[in-house]
């Protein structure tokens, strides 16, 4: 099929496959919308929309629209959500077309590829309602307070876009602090891209950055935005490989590009040298995080909201709610690319309860010794998985998303003195609650693979125990009859 449209399409087809239930009761978006999502994402209910917001006539907001995983590769017409990551790197990894059949194919391919090239457009039906910021626009919106100590209000899933270079848009899902009619805060951390719009921002000696936020747009879009994707990767590009086809960009203006098919979009810029204090927030990790750091302050020049607007807002805690769905996504589409990056890896699980940043857990084909922290290594200095505090190597028969089997392994396979890795003063998640320091902690790398005679001290490792095939057989037999007795 082609791609949902935009976030009402995505809406209908949710509730055309009975995936949707509409709340009629008026409730508050300080505390009870988010308490109400919340209670649905822990019990792995469907996707929602609330019709009356209490204090906010006309709108309706909709939340849990990643309520698991078939719900989200069916929304992109995929049988799984690798083919995605198998999409962005099968132009390089493809054979080299030698014959005249195999260069026709290659060509088709490229084609496909251009398909993916976002376009601009000259109309958006964001642009039917536009409140200047005379006219306080964000106390308009109905954004979220989603714990009871919030610093605030908050943007809570707004897609941050910013100009990277001339090129290349980055659009990056951070939360902002809503300060008043017209002002917030831009959570961006570090690690960040958008973060390093501003270090560059600094650097040039500018006083301001234009950027846009974006709300509510089409399944596929949204989930880029999310995506830990590299610089210098566009992410509209990016949006494009996951929908299947490229995204219509429209045109601020302060000369931002925001996704055509946006619900509401708010525009402005980022003042360089304002730091303000932003927080406290009831953050992923399960915590508040600290009372408050500084980052920059956001103006806001206008607001364009669609008639009859639906705000999309999600809602973050201990785990899993529906984050951790998004994050299992991400995690299958990025694994082709992983794998490409690190041949020998076979498979990998970041437990939902980890909190993805926390924990990795990673199988691999193991061929000679110190490979597992090779593995771990490598990991650590690409992307992400960079910020990853604990890893966890398994061989490859084990599979990762086993926990059990993981548990054998780690309490059978690891010599403590060893076969544990742990690296001090190395950067950290932001938001990790174990930090001396922000983005500042440490890691530890778990080899719980075999080990292979060089790895200690020349010393085989123990077989493990296996059935006698022929009488494994007819017990096999025997077993089938008692079984289907029961």
């Amino acid at each position: 099929m082609d791609p949902l449209k935009d976030l009402r399409n995505y809406i209908e087809w949710l509730e055309n496959r009975n995936s949707l239930i509409r709340v009629k009761e008026e409730l508050s978006p300080i505390l009870e919308i988010p308490a109400y999502l919340r209670r649905i994402m822990y019990s792995k209910g469907p996707s929602v929309v609330f019709e009356k917001v209490k204090g906010f006539e006309n709108w309706k907001i909709a939340g849990n629209l990643f309520p698991n995983l078939d719900t989200i590769s069916s929304s992109l017409s995929v049988n799984n959500l690798e083919e995605i990551g198998i999409r962005m790197i099968e132009p390089i990894t493809s054979p080299i077309p030698y014959k005249m059949f195999d260069k026709i194919k290659t060509l088709g391919d490229l084609t496909k590829m251009s398909s993916y090239l976002p376009k601009k457009v000259n109309k958006a039906p964001f642009t039917e309602n536009v409140i200047e910021n005379k006219d306080n626009p964000l106390d308009k919106i109905p954004f979220f307070k989603t714990w009871p100590k919030d610093g605030g209000r908050y943007v809570t899933f707004g897609m941050v876009i910013t100009q990277e270079n001339e090129k290349t848009i980055n659009m990056g899902v951070y939360r902002i602090m809503i300060l008043n009619g017209n002002k917030g805060v831009v959570h961006w951390q570090i690690h960040k891209r958008g973060a390093h719009v501003h270090l560059n921002a600094m650097e040039n000696k500018k006083d301001e950055i234009p950027i846009a936020v974006s709300i509510g747009s089409d399944p596929g879009t949204m989930l880029a935005s999310v995506s830990p994707v590299p610089y210098p990767i566009d992410k509209a590009l990016f949006a494009g490989i996951i929908r299947n086809k490229g995204i219509e960009l429209y045109e601020l203006n302060n000369g931002i590009l925001v996704p055509a098919n946006s619900e509401i979009v708010l525009e402005g810029k980022v003042l360089v040298n304002q730091l303000l204090d932003e927080g406290p927030f009831g953050d992923h990790w399960g915590y508040y995080d600290k009372p408050t750091e500084k980052y920059p302050l956001f103006v806001v020049d206008r607001v364009y909201v669609r008639d009859d607007p639906i705000y999309y807002g999600t809602v973050v805690g201990i785990p899993p709610l529906e984050d951790a769905v998004m994050g299992k996504a991400i995690e299958k589409i990025f694994k082709p690319i992983m794998q490409m990056i690190i041949p020998e890896i076979v498979d990998i699980n970041y437990p939902v309860e980890g909190v993805f940043q926390g924990l990795l857990i990673v199988s691999i084909k193991k061929r000679f010794p110190g490979q597992a922290k090779k593995v771990m290594n490598a990991l650590w200095g690409i992307g992400q998985s960079s910020l990853t505090k604990i890893i966890i190597v398994v061989d490859h028969y084990i599979d990762p998303n086993d926990i059990g089997k993981v548990i054998w392994a780690l309490s059978s396979n690891v010599n403590p003195e060893k076969d544990v890795l742990i690296i001090k003063g190395s950067h950290s998640d932001a938001l990790d609650p174990s930090n001396l320091f922000p983005s500042f902690g440490s890691k530890m790398g778990i080899d719980a693979t075999r080990k292979l005679p060089e790895e200690r001290e020349g010393k085989s490792w123990p077989e493990i125990v296996s059935e006698d095939e022929e009488v494994n057989k007819k017990i096999e037999e025997i077993f089938k009859n008692y079984l289907n007795k029961i």
